[in-house]
């Protein structure tokens, strides 16, 4: 199965761009699985259509947390068709109002018509890891 784990704000947050490989990490541990990084912030021209699992991850981009950069919108819209993808929503724990962010991808990812299969706040390499081994991705 193809997947993919698309993450932006990791100029912001370094441990953004950590916790992304550590998702992929415990996903290929399931057996099976190609899974394919994408930064959101540089690599604008990817098409998500391929992929039959995405998992999404953005920061807030203040410290009282509850929004999300804008160029998320603008991917997920451009990137191909999405339209009833499953999916997984995951933030940082970084700042207040970690769950007010969450929201805020998860009707970002809705409106694109996205599945959302579950959604997490992640606080360290170890638990993405964790979470990325046990997510359920078949269908």
């Amino acid at each position: 199965m193809n997947i993919c784990v698309l993450f932006f704000g990791a100029d912001r947050h370094a441990k953004m761009l950590e916790i992304s490989k550590s998702l992929a990490k415990g996903l290929e541990s399931q057996g099976g699985h190609t899974v394919q990084i994408i930064n959101g912030d540089t690599e604008t021209e990817k098409k998500l259509s391929m992929f039959h699992y995405i998992a999404v991850g953005a920061p807030s981009t203040g410290f009282f947390g509850g929004k999300i950069a804008d160029n998320v919108t603008a991917f997920l819209q451009n990137g191909g068709m999405v339209s009833g993808k499953r999916c997984f929503a995951f933030t940082i724990k970084s700042g207040l109002r970690n769950l007010k962010t969450l929201q805020t991808l998860m009707k970002t990812m809705e409106r694109e018509g996205m599945y959302l299969k579950v959604s997490s706040i992640i606080g360290s390499t170890e638990e993405a890891e964790r979470i990325g081994a046990k997510l359920h991705v078949e269908q």
